[in-house]
């Protein structure tokens, strides 16, 4: 599936259930969590963004566009920002045991997703800052321990961000591991967009197995649209389930991803995420218009 379209490339090419979205992550200095924006090759400090005319936008994730849109909900609740581009830099210990988190999807230590980001970027270039770590993070897989990686790593990572090539790692990875599946499986259960979209921020926030949970709480509900079932139905049902999985979780409590985003959504019956689009996360309102 390709990728979504960044500033430095035109278009680049699991783990177990995590914790990463914690309310009021440090924001970037300067940044506009309402800019209003439509176009993946818009800058974020603009307020107003048009699709041009006659551009005609395909009805799932794999159009650019859509993609862009999808990552900057998701930008939203991971980070209170819509300028997902910005996040390459991004590297913290949130606290919920899972050592480091980082990056565009919230990739980590202790769940394997951000050593294959090192291994991709070390691949295409080998001699690199992050490279020496490769050791310590095998090591520390399945841990929150950050043994071999501090003080060194943190100001390693942030460096690389201005590497297009490490970027392109973070795209390569966040598409194979989240973007492809979430899109595969919303298109075997006859999902559209909005549903593509909630398969996707399932499946950054749980993992592959988190997902798998949840399509099945769901299809005791309601069956999907690729089995006759309809699709409102079937996302209430979806949601629920996420609902009662996020309460089990550590550091899982803000529920807005949920409450007054996708639902919100839902309510209004915008199966296809079509533009203008307002929510509120984690108390902030946002937009992405036209």
């Amino acid at each position: 599936m390709a990728g979504l379209a960044t500033p430095d490339q035109e278009a680049p090419g699991v783990r177990e259930p995590t914790a990463h979205s914690t309310p009021a992550r440090a924001q970037a200095p300067g940044t506009d969590r309402r800019a209003v924006v439509a176009s993946p090759v818009a800058s974020p400090s603009k307020r107003s963004i048009t699709v041009p005319s006659g551009q005609r936008i395909r009805g799932d994730l794999s159009d650019p566009r859509q993609q862009d849109i999808a990552m900057r909900l998701l930008s939203s609740a991971e980070n209170s920002t819509l300028d997902w581009t910005a996040r390459y830099a991004y590297i913290e210990d949130i606290g919920d045991g899972r050592g480091y988190t980082a990056g565009i999807v919230g990739f980590r230590t202790g769940t394997g997703d951000l050593k294959t980001v090192v291994e991709r970027y070390t691949t295409a270039v080998p001699r690199n800052r992050l490279a020496a770590y490769l050791p310590a993070l095998r090591k520390v897989n399945g841990t929150e321990s950050h043994e071999g990686l501090d003080p060194g790593f943190v100001p390693a990572w942030q460096a690389a961000a201005a590497d297009p090539a490490f970027r392109r790692a973070q795209d390569a990875e966040r598409d194979r591991m989240y973007f492809t599946p979430a899109l595969s499986q919303a298109k075997q259960d006859g999902l559209k967009v909005l549903g593509q979209f909630a398969y996707f921020d399932a499946i950054v926030t749980h993992g592959a197995t988190g997902l798998a949970t949840l399509r099945r709480a769901a299809a005791q509900v309601a069956p999907p649209p690729a089995k006759g079932g309809d699709e409102a139905a079937y996302l209430e049902a979806f949601l629920d389930a996420r609902i009662a999985l996020m309460n089990t979780e550590r550091a899982r409590r803000d529920l807005s991803r949920i409450e007054s985003t996708q639902r919100v959504f839902l309510r209004d019956r915008n199966f296809d995420l079509s533009l203008p689009l307002r929510w509120t996360v984690h108390g902030d309102a946002y937009e992405i218009g036209t």
